[in-house]
C-alpha cells in the first residue's frame, strides 16, 4: 500500500468530535491534541508516523509561524502546512500565551489540511460573537485566510456557503484554482 493509499485510509476513516467547549463564544471545538489522539489508532495499523514542525518565518511587522504536519512511512512523506500570525496585542495574554495560542492554532489547521478535516460547522466560521444576524451569511472579512484555504485545497463554493463574497473577492479566489 502506498503512502497516498494510507493517507486516504486515514482521511476517510478519521473521526474526531468537537468535544471541547468555549464558554466565551458558546461553541464546541476540537484541538490539535484531539486530532493527534484520533490518529493514533492508524499509526501502528498502517505503519506510519505523524510529526509536526514549527518555524518562525518572520518577526516583522508581527511574528509569523509556519507549521508543517507530516505523514511518514519511513520512506516517503506527505506534508501540509499552515501559516499563523502571532497577535502580540491580544488582551489578557502574556507573550508566552500569545505564542502558545498561535502555535496551537497552526498545529490544528496544518493537521486539518493534512487529514482533510471538514470544519463546515466550525465556530470560527459560524460564531457571530454577539453580533446579530439576519440569517444570511456575513460578508467575507479576511480575504487572506480565504486565499490560504483555497491554496490548501479548499473550494470557493465552500466559502460561499459561509460568507457573502464581493465580485472582486470571488474573482481573486477563483483565479487561485488556475
Amino acid at each position: 500500500m502506498t503512502l497516498n493509499d494510507k493517507l486516504t485510509q486515514i482521511q476517510t476513516r478519521f473521526k474526531s468530535k468537537k468535544s471541547r467547549f468555549n464558554s466565551f463564544g458558546k461553541y464546541y471545538f476540537r484541538s490539535a491534541e484531539d486530532i493527534l489522539e484520533a490518529t493514533k489508532p492508524f499509526l501502528k495499523e498502517l505503519g506510519v508516523t505523524v510529526t509536526i514542525h514549527e518555524e518562525l518565518i518572520a518577526d516583522q511587522p508581527m511574528p509569523v509561524l509556519k507549521t508543517v504536519a507530516s505523514l511518514n512511512d519511513g520512506e516517503n512523506s506527505i506534508v501540509a502546512q499552515a501559516i499563523v500570525g502571532v497577535d502580540l496585542n491580544q488582551k489578557g495574554m502574556q507573550t508566552p500565551q500569545q505564542f502558545g495560542s498561535a502555535s496551537s492554532y497552526g498545529k490544528k489547521y496544518a493537521l486539518g489540511n493534512l487529514f482533510l478535516i471538514d470544519d463546515t460547522q466550525d465556530s470560527d466560521a459560524t460564531n457571530s460573537h454577539g453580533k446579530s444576524s439576519s440569517g444570511h451569511a456575513g460578508l467575507l472579512a479576511d480575504i487572506e485566510k480565504a486565499k490560504s484555504y483555497v491554496k490548501s485545497g479548499g473550494t470557493v463554493d465552500a466559502i460561499k456557503k459561509k460568507y457573502k463574497l464581493t465580485p472582486d473577492q470571488e474573482k481573486q479566489l477563483t483565479t487561485l484554482n488556475g
